[in-house]
């Protein structure tokens, strides 16, 4: 070979003249904009989720999400605190924190990059089951068979789930209302669907819309958020 001519008398190879090096930083940025556009790809998604503050449970709509964000729709300010989550009726938790707000919606970024296959995910049996909250309230029950007074600690739009050591019957027809005039719960009708010791299920006649659902969640936990 003769390495008497052209760039080879310097010991320079075609890899390392301007016009390589050149086309090697406009593929690097090219790549760098392609994985920019993977992560600020946004699906729109309407799905009801639990945002988890230390405030308490509260809810949101999940309106679209990226690998890197969400934008969730809330009933009320949004709860503050060092620690937010997200967690998904398919069972997922991810911790967000807030960058931006435009009214009730409200822009997070999501502090590890997610998977938004796993993100997607909804299995018929947590579908069939609901949205779900930690909220304990004390209940007055009545039905034909006599009042007791109980603890709710678990509901949902459909039902909910109460303590009480006043024997109630499965199928048994109850009327509920919450003890916290401050609460304005209402009478709400509904059936005993289970029963274990002095824990019961039940179902609501008529369900819950979710501004009930979310506005009762804020005023049990954080009167403040509603202000």
């Amino acid at each position: 070979m003769d390495y008497t001519t052209g760039d080879h008398r310097h010991g320079v190879s075609d890899e390392d003249t301007p016009a390589a090096s050149e086309q090697r930083i406009v593929q690097q940025a090219g790549e760098a904009a392609k994985e920019r556009a993977r992560s600020t790809r946004h699906l729109p998604l309407i799905r009801a989720a639990k945002l988890v503050a230390p405030h308490g449970e509260f809810v949101c709509v999940v309106r679209d999400v990226s690998e890197t964000g969400v934008r969730l729709r809330l009933f009320h300010a949004t709860p503050t605190g060092t620690l937010i989550e997200l967690h998904m009726p398919s069972g997922g938790i991810y911790e967000i924190s807030p960058v931006r707000e435009a009214g009730n919606e409200v822009g997070f970024e999501f502090k590890n990059r997610i998977d938004l296959a796993d993100f997607l995910l909804a299995t018929p049996s947590v579908a069939k089951r609901g949205l779900r909250l930690g909220l304990a309230f004390p209940v007055q029950i009545n039905s034909l068979s006599g009042p007791g007074e109980g603890i709710v600690d678990n509901l949902s739009q459909q039902g909910a789930r109460f303590f009480c050591e006043t024997p109630f019957a499965l199928d048994q027809a109850l009327r509920v209302q919450c003890l916290e005039e401050e609460i304005r719960f209402g009478e709400v009708r509904a059936k005993v669907r289970w029963r274990r010791d002095s824990e019961y299920g039940i179902v609501f006649e008529d369900t819950l819309s979710l501004d009930q659902f979310a506005e009762l969640a804020a005023k049990l936990q954080c009167p403040d958020l509603l202000r």
